[in-house]
């Protein structure tokens, strides 16, 4: 009789210094990879958007870690100022203590690992990606700001796929700014009457099924 190999889903407590980051692991049987979600600004793991995409993602046979990028304090304080929400660099940081960990987890530590990345997390996805180089596989950015990675741009090596919203005026131009300074494998895709956050019918669908397609080529 041949065991049928189980998946995974579970809470996580990422180590961050002397506190965590709570996340939310989640791997099919025989997962290809696993993929980091980078939410965008004032958002976390419980982000109904993200968890959309997790899904097409898990159904691709995909492993998603969903994860706050602050702790319960640093939030509150964000609230406030809104100081972190907008730091890249430290949000970036906090991805790459994120990926270090899936390389040192039992259940990850074998893993490729991918980053999607929502509104201002894409940036710190983009970021994270060009510092560990070969160690990052593939980069989604789903209306995204890819161009305040700045000169990080031009270090990515992970193929990149940037999704903006045909109705998401101003970002259009800067995904594709960003798109011409990425010297990795790259693609443009721009989904019909969608606005920023993707809320028209089908539109967060359509960015999960390629995201998915994505990543099971690169992953």
């Amino acid at each position: 009789m041949i065991e049928k190999k189980l998946g995974i889903s579970k809470e996580v407590k990422i180590p961050i210094g002397t506190t965590h980051l709570e996340g939310f692991l989640h791997l099919p049987p025989e997962a290809k990879g696993v993929v980091l979600f980078a939410h965008g600004s004032g958002s976390s793991r419980l982000s109904p958007r993200n968890q959309l995409v997790a899904h097409f993602l898990q159904e691709g046979n995909l492993g998603t870690l969903l994860f706050d990028l602050l702790t319960p304090e640093e939030e509150e304080r964000d609230l406030l100022t809104r100081e972190l929400r907008f730091n890249i660099p430290f949000l970036s940081e906090r991805l790459i203590q994120a990926t270090e960990w899936t390389q040192e987890n039992s259940d990850t530590h074998s893993l490729s690992v991918g980053y999607f990345g929502a509104s201002t997390g894409a940036a710190a996805a983009l970021i994270a990606a060009a510092e560990l180089g070969p160690k990052v596989s593939a980069v989604v950015s789903r209306g995204g700001r890819p161009d305040l990675a700045g000169p990080h741009l031009t270090h990515v090596q992970a193929p990149t796929l940037l999704i903006v919203g045909g109705a998401d005026h101003g970002v259009i131009d800067l995904n594709q700014d960003a798109f011409s300074l990425l010297s990795c494998k790259k693609k443009l895709e721009i989904v019909p009457n969608a606005s920023h956050l993707f809320e028209e019918p089908g539109t967060l669908e359509e960015v999960g099924r390629m995201a998915t397609l994505w990543f099971q080529e690169y992953l």
